[in-house]
């Protein structure tokens, strides 16, 4: 979908969801080898880190959508940093908790409680992150819709299946999946791996795989690309408006000092 619709910016969204589903297998597998440790490490690793990717393609895509309309001022941050910004935070808490995943399955129990710490550090970080970015998403669509009307109506003759709006309702429901993921990674962590969480598998589908499933389910019939055809173009076309604008306030400013 992505090579015949475009919609790059999904990209890691994509191959997290490949590295999520040999997450499964791997889970699959344990069933009849519980003991091997190595299927366990490659399972918690997939299974764990794979939605770091899902989280990437949101925040491209919020500053995607703020260059297709021409509204980065209701924006905290720039969308040409938005993405930067928050990947390089997403990163971070995926180096953090993988140290911290690596740690925490060794045989050395003090090592091990070690990574527990390091690895619910990297989980509470990217919720916090996570958080801050919903929050900013929100209040994005909310200032739009009361201070920019002709801009919250800008696609309101297409259809409501190519209207942004509608990808804007996807982003929220996809993030507010991830979100909840999040959430109960946290709390699952705390009470550690022996805790009633994590030592419930219906827990683990109801509120880990199912809210996931939502948040890239979603896109399906809602695929970026497919919504804003040039979606892929916006970074160029918003540099090559700044620099037009740029080069007009200059010459504007030479004719005044003339």
């Amino acid at each position: 979908m992505m090579w015949t619709q475009g919609g790059h910016c999904m990209l890691a969204m994509l191959i997290g969801e490949f590295t999520w589903a040999v997450g499964f297998g791997t889970r699959f597998g344990l069933h009849t080898q519980p003991d091997s440790q190595s299927i366990y490490i490659a399972y918690y690793l997939f299974i764990v880190l794979s939605p770091c990717a899902f989280i990437a393609s949101e925040y491209m895509l919020l500053g995607r959508l703020a260059r297709y309309l021409k509204s980065h001022r209701h924006l905290l941050i720039p969308p040409q940093r938005i993405t930067v910004v928050f990947v390089a935070s997403d990163i971070s808490t995926f180096l953090i908790q993988a140290a911290g995943a690596l740690l925490s399955i060794s045989k050395n129990q003090k090592l091990s409680k070690t990574g527990e710490h390091i690895f619910l550090a990297g989980l509470v970080l990217q919720l916090f992150s996570f958080a801050v970015f919903v929050i900013l998403a929100l209040r994005f669509l909310y200032r739009i819709k009361t201070m920019d009307p002709h801009v919250w109506t800008v696609d309101a003759d297409k259809p409501w299946h190519r209207d942004w709006r509608t990808l804007g309702f996807v982003l929220i429901v996809s993030s507010v999946g991830i979100l909840i993921r999040c959430v109960y990674r946290v709390i699952e962590l705390s009470q550690g791996y022996r805790g009633h969480l994590a030592t419930t598998e219906a827990f683990f589908y109801g509120l880990d795989s199912l809210p996931l499933f939502i948040a890239v389910a979603v896109y399906t019939p809602f695929w970026p690309g497919r919504m804003i055809p040039t979606i892929d173009q916006l970074a160029k076309l918003y540099k090559a408006s700044a620099a037009a604008e740029g080069d007009a306030r200059s010459s504007g400013d030479a004719e005044v000092k003339a």
